[in-house]
């Protein structure tokens, strides 16, 4: 626990030195850092996902400001004791070890000093920091709360809330290769407990490593929450019809839509080693062969890619700040900066008025993002159809049991009867 502890509070501070998590966790990783890989990235995306209120436990608790790499080990440990089932006597043991390797041998008897305070004290320290300041309550930025309180005036708080939650491993059976059925009563003869969701969901109840799930090399599943899910069938892609999927990779949308229909399907995509992800995709979910064809390109300049064949329908899963979907990137929240909510939703109406140029008459275009903020969202949508006479908006029925408002998906929770992350979709057609 002591290598991972430390490897963890050195991914922390790379991330809030501006890195992204898996950037982060690379570069220990490559510095020869022992450990866990899988625990290290549990400790420091659940010490991110908390970030807020731990940092600020960390000042109440000091008498003197730590230097950084020591504060984010503090943290860890803070997250360990509160989060974790792992005994609070080893925590603090092995946290004590760590400090002097992370700082000097000087620091122990402090770190151990206060974390045992911590426990002492935990119930008073954790309310006089949540009432002193609402990021430390809620461990976002000021302005990413506010602007959730804005927009979501009627359930912020939840929302807020469901972000700070672990994520779900959340599977969308492959209809092609098996049945949810087939598939759940497989797992449960493995001893695998799993929960349907949605149309073609199955979630994992204990989390494991993916490629050791039955069925995963032979294409069985896709990992794919069930609010993502929701894009494919909301489309609504028929035999015969030719498909664009903007902004594709790694493929999660691409292959769930080759799922559902025989469609002549152009996936394009910005990044050419993303865009490889999309064809590994392919490969293990058995739907290489199928009518689909791989284009590097930028959505926005369809001039440079487009043949001048018109498409029936477009998923525009565009560029956004990724707010909706922080519980499994918390790192978003800290690198994110306000002023990033303009320029994407500049990209995102540049994105979305090209597209529609190579829409056929009658054809459907489906804007998506895994955005809460309505700048991405409700804004991008009501601009373009100011400047679109023949776009009509039509409405979106994602199901009973999706929690939604209008077009947007609002984060749901461990014990939903659909437990997703919050994604904004928006259907327009294009008058024949």
């Amino acid at each position: 626990m002591q290598q991972e502890q430390r490897a963890a509070a050195l991914v922390v501070r790379r991330v809030m030195e501006g890195r992204t998590l898996p950037v982060a966790l690379a570069d220990v990783a490559q510095a020869g850092a022992p450990g866990n890989p899988a625990f290290v990235r549990e400790l420091a995306s659940g010490t991110l996902r908390h970030w807020g209120r731990l940092a600020a436990l960390v000042q109440a608790l000091a008498r003197r400001e730590p230097a950084p790499p020591l504060a984010a080990l503090i943290a860890v440990a803070l997250y360990q004791l509160d989060h974790t089932r792992a005994p609070p006597f080893a925590v603090v043991d092995r946290a004590v070890e760590a400090a002097a390797t992370i700082a000097h041998a000087g620091v122990k008897s402090f770190v151990n000093a206060l974390l045992r305070r911590y426990l002492r004290e935990r119930e008073a320290l954790n309310a006089a920091v949540s009432a002193a300041s609402p990021v430390a309550r809620w461990s976002y930025p000021r302005w990413w709360i506010g602007r959730v309180q804005a927009d979501h005036p009627a359930c912020w708080e939840s929302i807020l809330s469901v972000g700070n939650e672990r994520p779900p491993l959340t599977l969308r059976v492959n209809r092609r290769v098996v049945t949810r059925a087939a598939l759940a009563a497989e797992f449960a003869s493995r001893g695998i407990e799993v929960l349907p969701v949605g149309e073609a969901g199955l979630i994992v109840v204990d989390p494991q490593p993916v490629a050791d799930l039955p069925g995963f090399a032979d294409g069985a599943f896709y990992v794919q929450d069930a609010g993502a899910q929701l894009a494919a069938s909301l489309l609504a892609a028929t035999d015969g019809m030719r498909v664009l999927d903007a902004c594709a990779a790694p493929g999660g949308k691409t292959t769930h839509l080759l799922e559902l229909a025989d469609v002549e399907l152009v996936a394009l995509d910005a990044d050419a080693a993303r865009l490889a992800r999309v064809s590994d995709n392919l490969a293990r979910l058995r739907l290489a062969r199928r009518n689909v064809t791989l284009r590097i390109g930028d959505a926005g300049a369809p001039q440079a890619w487009w043949d001048a064949r018109a498409f029936d329908r477009i998923l525009a899963d565009v560029p956004c700040t990724a707010s909706g979907i922080v519980r499994r990137h918390p790192d978003g929240k800290w690198l994110r900066r306000k002023s990033d909510l303009a320029t994407f939703a500049a990209q995102q109406q540049r994105i979305l008025a090209a597209l529609w140029t190579v829409l056929a008459p009658g054809g459907v275009l489906l804007y998506a993002t895994c955005s809460v903020f309505a700048q991405e969202n409700e804004r991008v949508v009501n601009a373009f159809l100011e400047g679109h006479p023949g776009a009509l908006r039509e409405s979106i029925n994602p199901g009973p049991l999706v929690a939604h408002d209008g077009g947007q998906l609002l984060p749901a929770g461990e014990g939903t009867s659909h437990n997703q992350d919050g994604f904004f979709y928006a259907r327009l057609h294009k008058a024949a």
